[in-house]
């Protein structure tokens, strides 16, 4: 059996290191922040007047291909065809948010678009639009299990919002065996 005195030092250990953590995490969250309000400022938008951009949909186009692999078409044309219509869905979909939540949504994009906020984010070295299907999902499985908020909150952000502009579609039902609304007598 360990000493009191051990015990002591254990616990004050174990709280310092959990302040030191949280400092870190609290500190990364600012940087990334920063980093992504910069980004907005100094690069393409990826957001602009109620539409993605190029860039917006690189990034939405490669999370919908990883979130949603096996609920898109096989067929190279008939995913690419779903893709674009998810995407001008995606449109809508963040055009009904509130302001205040399409400029935090338009920052992260931004972020995302850029090489060193794709890297420290997502930890994706190549293009959204280059990055295999397996390298995507790992980044993606990453960002779900981070132990900083931030990379937590962009993909649930992200895979949510994918899952809300994908199944917004009718023609997409199905494939969850949901056969649509049942009609009120």
């Amino acid at each position: 059996m360990a000493p009191s005195g051990s015990l002591r030092n254990d616990a004050t250990l174990d709280w310092m290191q959990r302040r030191a953590l949280l400092k870190w995490g609290i500190a990364g969250s600012a940087v990334l922040a920063l980093v992504g309000g910069g980004a907005a400022l100094m690069y393409k938008p990826a957001w602009r007047d109620g539409r993605l951009t190029a860039s917006g949909r690189a990034v939405f186009g490669a999370v919908a291909r990883a979130v949603l692999d096996g609920s898109l078409p096989v067929d190279g044309r008939a995913q690419a065809a779903a893709l674009s219509a998810y995407l001008d869905r995606m449109d809508a979909t963040l055009s009904a948010l509130p302001p205040s939540v399409q400029r935090e949504i338009a920052s992260l994009l931004a972020l995302l678009a850029l090489p060193p906020g794709r890297l420290a984010v997502a930890g994706l070295n190549a293009d959204w639009e280059r990055t295999e299907l397996a390298p995507l999902q790992s980044a993606l499985q990453s960002m779900r299990q981070s132990r900083l908020a931030l990379r937590q909150q962009a993909y649930h952000a992200l895979r949510d919002l994918t899952h809300a502009a994908y199944f917004a579609d009718r023609s997409t039902w199905m494939q969850l065996g949901y056969p649509g609304p049942v009609p009120i007598a």
